[in-house]
């Protein structure tokens, strides 16, 4: 239990280091750089993004990659929660 204990914390750790590199993204272009150094910027903080988002995915499993992924959609943000339909009893 323990192996997966730490890699379910490093799964989420990762998963939350990707975020720096999302938010980067829309500051690059009112840099004052070359248009090839912008776009090759863009170009690797979006690589490292995805495979720090996803490396961290495949370390906590399905389950929780799912709940985490649902916290970073927008469309959630303002949700209210509502209660589970599909737990309860008929």
């Amino acid at each position: 239990m323990k192996k997966k204990n730490w890699q379910i914390k490093l799964g989420i750790i990762l998963m939350i280091a990707c975020i720096p590199f999302f938010l980067i993204l829309p500051v690059i272009p009112f840099l004052e750089l070359e248009a090839k150094t912008k776009i090759t910027l863009s170009t690797i903080s979006l690589v490292i993004g995805e495979v720090l988002f996803w490396g961290g995915g495949i370390l906590v499993g399905k389950e929780l990659f799912v709940k985490y992924k649902s916290y970073f959609n927008p469309k959630n943000w303002f949700r209210k929660k509502d209660q589970d339909t599909t737990t309860k009893p008929q």
